[in-house]
Order: C-alpha cells, then structure tokens, then sequence
C-alpha cells in the first residue's frame, strides 16, 4: 500500500508532537517498561515524582499508578492540556526556565525528552529540586527499524535503500548513518546522548556516579500502527509531505514484504543518578 490517497494525491500529514497532535503521540508510543517504573519508584526516598517534558503524558500516568503524585513540565500547551485531562498538573514551560517557587521533589524523571533539555542547565536544575536522597533518571526508548530488522533476517527488499534510506540520509545523515552509508545501532545513536548525560551529572558535583539502567522487550506492530509511529519521531517530524510520503511508502513496502507486521526489540536505557548534596 502507498501513503498516497486513492487518487494519487498526497495523503493530509497527520499531526505530530511538534505541531499539537497529542492524541496521536499518546495513542502510537509506546508505553515503558513496568519494572523500569517499579525500580525508580522504589529507589526514591519518597514519592513525588517531577516529570520534565511530560508530553502527552504516557509515563506521568504510569508513575500515577504506581502511586505517585506527579507534577509535569512541558513546553508545549496543547500537550499539558492533554495530560491534565488524565489527571496529572501540567505547567507550561521549558524546564530550564522553569520556576519551582521552593517546591522539592523525590524524583526528576525525563520519558525520552532530555535531548530536548539542555545538558548542563537541565541537571543543575534538577540538583536544585531534588531532596537529598531524591532520584534523577530521564529514559529513552531504543530500537531497530524495520530495515535493519529485513537485514538482520537476511530478507532482501528491492528498492528500499534507494527510497527510504536515501529519504533518512537527507534529513538526519550524521545521525543514522555512518559515512559509509553502514547503517549504526541503535545504541550507537543514543551512546552519545547517555555520555553528554552522565558527564552533566559528574559536573554538577550533586549526585553519586551515574548508572545505566537497561530493560529489554518486545513490541509487535502492524503496518498501519507502525506508519502512525513514524510522524512522530523527532528525525522525520518536519519533514516536508512528499518528503514523508516516500519514507512511509517504502517502509510500508518493507513491512509488506514482512507479513503485515514485525516484532521490534526495544532497549529502554535510563541514565540514574542520586542527589546527594543538601547544599
């Protein structure tokens, strides 16, 4: 099938984080791990959690169920506005500038948002925050794509590197690929974005040495579940409609070629680190 409509137009963009479309975010994401959730939650010294960057608040809900209280912080109203309707208080405001106005928290928790902070101001705020004892612990999703999936099973798709990859290496050349056109890791990509962490961490002389946490699952996605995804990552949100058309086309193409549907490992890695100075 073709991300064109019937009549050979390109189909209308969906919305995607960047421009409002919270119920499509919440609804294509992927939730986290339960035990990712239990092993913060039991490693704080209480139970009032901050959320920065709470987006559509997929995990500001899942720390609420795990009895939390949660506090989120997100720049984007349309998303806040979203969140509050689960039940969660949302302000509006990049967690940089943000004014805590003397409240302290138990946790500082990022769900795949912390690339969006910045590194230093971002941990030196969280240090100002967090009681002693409180967690700091933003998490990012990794996982293959579906190509590197067709690759790993030996599953040859004509078309695919001159179509999608070459629509990839357009908009992110440095980031998916290596110069050689060699197609990097997922924990390549996001090896650079633990480091800068944990090294913001080591500066703010706040918090005990930094660990990696990892959870390894599963999740099986059909066609149509998997092109609602893509909008939404950070590497193909703005790119132009035609742009978009082609990438979903020929992924679409591959996941046909695929059965209909996959199965995606994912690594969710959480950069933790404890305040430790009261000072």
């Amino acid at each position: 099938m073709s991300a064109l409509s019937q009549e050979g137009m390109p189909s209308p963009r969906p919305n995607t984080y960047f421009d409002g479309g919270a119920a499509l975010y919440d609804r294509s994401r992927p939730a986290y791990p339960d035990a990712l959730i239990k092993r913060i939650v039991s490693t704080m010294p209480g139970l009032e959690v901050l959320d920065v960057g709470s987006g559509s608040g997929i995990e500001a809900r899942q720390f609420k169920t795990a009895g939390c209280t949660v506090l989120g912080v997100d720049p984007d109203a349309q998303m806040a506005e979203h969140t509050r309707g689960a039940g969660v208080e949302v302000e509006v405001e990049r967690f940089e500038t943000w004014e805590p106005a003397g409240r302290t928290f138990d946790a500082v928790v990022a769900g795949t948002a912390w690339h969006w902070v910045d590194p230093s101001a971002g941990t030196a705020k969280a240090a100002q925050v967090l009681r002693p004892g409180g967690l700091l612990a933003p998490f990012h999703h990794s996982s293959l794509t579906p190509a590197e999936l067709a690759d790993a099973a030996g599953m040859a798709f004509p078309g695919w590197k001159t179509r999608a990859a070459d629509a990839y290496r357009k908009v992110a050349p440095d980031s998916l690929f290596d110069h050689d056109g060699r197609r990097k890791s997922p924990f390549e990509l996001y090896q650079p974005l633990f480091d800068e962490m944990a090294d913001a961490i080591r500066r703010t002389g706040c918090f005990s040495e930094p660990e990696l946490w990892r959870f390894d699952w599963e999740q099986t996605y059909t066609r149509d579940e998997w092109l609602a995804v893509l909008p939404t990552q950070g590497v193909l949100a703005k790119l132009p409609q035609d742009e978009l058309d082609r990438v979903l086309d020929a992924v679409g193409t591959v996941i046909d070629g695929m059965g209909g549907s996959f199965s995606l490992p994912y690594a969710t890695v959480a950069v933790t680190a404890v305040r430790i100075d009261a000072g």
